[in-house]
């Protein structure tokens, strides 16, 4: 799962949980200051990570990703 912050930066991990604030919590996070794609920086690994709702500019699932899980399970 992909989240966009408020403040630029990109978090890309495993979605663990949501609650009713629409607080987002991912595991085996990595944190980037712009686009994955553009930044050619490492990322920083988070590992868990709590995204506040109100921080949140948009979310994105990667539907290759969710296959592939399918496919063990």
């Amino acid at each position: 799962m992909k989240i966009k912050m408020t403040d630029g930066r990109v978090l890309i991990g495993v979605f663990v949980c949501t609650d009713k604030d629409r607080n987002v919590i991912l595991g085996s996070c990595n944190e980037y200051l712009g686009e994955p794609e553009e930044d050619k920086e490492e990322p920083k690994t988070i590992g868990l990570a709590m995204i506040p709702g109100h921080h949140i500019v948009s979310i994105e699932i990667d539907c290759d990703q969710t296959k592939r899980v399918d496919d063990v399970l």
